[in-house]
């Protein structure tokens, strides 16, 4: 693992920091690296959820690794398994991911907080995508932003690098929480403990059917859903643990979930 890459496991939670001063930009070798991190968390039965954060007060991550481009890293270079810092483009990853924002998110780090689950913001943070003002595009960012934001205000973000503080990131519903920074891994944690809680097939069958029906119409996402195609969604029903939360709803105890 590369001194870039910090990794702390509790429980069944993978805290997953990014650390390479002074702005935490990402280059190659370290996506590469964080693609490894995200591929055995979503390989370990023993993890349920993760949290990526980056080091220090000022930067989440600027993203691409600008002065590796100017020393010749293309910008289509090979990032690892899951894409761009690590997790965007994981094939079929089925564990969510909570980024705890601790600073300025710029260009590709504001790509990594679109692509997670769910995102609790430091009161100062900010978001922007420079990328159109130096000659190339926020490929993530162009696919995802529209869907999200209202037209008119991706826009301005994509094309006149409109910068976002974390009040309209939730305004806006980017965020689900802004917190002052020393909050922030406390509340990260405690969000994560709260997925933890839930049977882990629920969670995977989920993810499993946003990630299939996401561009279809109404209809025809619940016909998938019902068409029994879906494997995370049959598992979940067969399952050991569906039977288990109302038995111990009725016997007023917490589930004991043993994801099968």
């Amino acid at each position: 693992m590369t001194e870039a890459v910090k990794t702390r496991t509790e429980g069944a939670v993978l805290e997953v920091t990014l650390d390479r001063p002074r702005a935490n930009a990402i280059d190659a070798e370290t996506s590469r690296e964080l693609g490894r991190v995200f591929a055995e968390f979503s390989d370990d039965p023993g993890l349920r959820v993760a949290i990526f954060t980056g080091a220090g007060e000022r930067f989440f991550s600027a993203g691409w690794d600008l002065r590796a481009a100017a020393e010749g890293e293309e910008f289509e270079a090979d990032y690892g398994v899951g894409g761009f810092g690590g997790f965007t483009e994981l094939p079929e990853r089925n564990k969510p991911v909570i980024c705890a924002v601790n600073g300025l998110a710029v260009g590709g780090g504001f790509e990594i907080a679109l692509a997670a689950e769910l995102v609790v913001v430091a009161d100062h943070a900010e978001f922007f995508l420079p990328e159109t003002g130096l000659g190339f595009i926020p490929d993530a960012g162009a696919v995802r932003l529209p869907r999200i934001l209202p037209p008119v205000v991706a826009n301005e973000v994509l094309y006149a690098g409109r910068h976002l503080t974390a009040a309209e990131a939730m305004r806006w519903g980017l965020v689900n929480a802004v917190i002052p920074a020393e909050e922030l891994m406390g509340v990260a944690r405690d969000l994560a403990a709260k997925v933890v809680s839930a049977a882990p097939l629920s969670v995977e069958a989920v993810m499993a059917i946003a990630r299939s029906t996401g561009h279809l119409a109404l209809q025809e996402a619940f016909e998938l859903m019902r068409s029994g195609g879906l494997e995370a969604y049959e598992r979940m029903l067969a399952s050991d643990d569906s039977d288990e939360g109302p038995r111990a709803f009725t016997e007023q105890r917490d589930p004991v979930w043993k994801g099968r």
